[in-house]
């Protein structure tokens, strides 16, 4: 296992303070996290709405998990404990994606569409999670597609543009469009690996875009 975990690719290396940011700004994503998920599950539960109480769970399960991984990959010094804590940083983000879709699909879908759109982002998830751990030793080789895979995810949702402004307001869907618009645009920073504090930056886009998403949620799903 040892040797396995020396042979895969080489961390690129941040500085001290820039692991500080680093980890600074996905740690305030873990209590975020916490935060949404007992907000939206006190309302669920207030209004005994089981759907609602399920697709709240597995959203602010995947938003604590995702944000925790990352808090975790960019806190431990250890280069092969940093190594394995990076497949769960990289995988956690296709379940953050796909757990974000999921309360907008059981909440304002129905029928075939909700099960399509169900199933394409957690099949998504399977596959990304898959292929991550099966390619841990060349991961930056992949980091392409792992980037477009994660970009045309999160942007299956114009797809679903008609039934989601039927079933709640136009207003929701811009919220979504904005918490999207934020998650795309960092991925900028997140390309500028030789500007300092890039990643940071790239991880208050993210967070940005969670609270955006959240917000959206919580003012027309809860």
């Amino acid at each position: 296992m040892r040797n396995t975990l020396e042979n895969a690719t080489p961390i690129k290396r941040y500085s001290i303070k820039e692991e500080v940011a680093n980890g600074i700004t996905h740690g305030l994503g873990v209590l975020f996290g916490f935060v949404a998920l007992t907000i939206l599950l006190v309302l669920s539960i207030m209004k005994k709405e089981p759907l609602s109480i399920v697709s709240f769970s597995i959203y602010g399960s995947c938003i604590i998990l995702m944000y925790l991984s990352s808090t975790l990959y960019h806190s431990i010094p250890h280069e092969n404990v940093k190594k394995i804590l990076r497949v769960f940083d990289h995988s956690s983000i296709y379940l953050f994606i796909a757990g974000t879709y999921t309360p907008i699909a059981l909440l304002t879908m129905d029928g075939a569409l909700r099960i399509g759109v169900l199933v394409a982002v957690w099949s998504i998830a399977l596959f990304g999670i898959t292929f991550k751990i099966s390619t841990y030793k060349k991961m930056d080789r992949f980091k392409k597609l792992s980037l477009g895979l994660y970009l045309f995810m999160g942007w299956i949702a114009v797809f679903t543009v008609k039934p989601i402004i039927q079933t709640t307001s136009f207003r929701f869907f811009v919220w979504i469009l904005v918490g999207g618009l934020l998650y795309t645009l960092g991925t900028i920073f997140y390309a500028m690996k030789k500007i300092p504090y890039s990643h940071a930056v790239w991880h208050v886009f993210v967070l940005s875009a969670s609270v955006v998403h959240f917000l959206g949620i919580f003012l027309y799903l809860a």
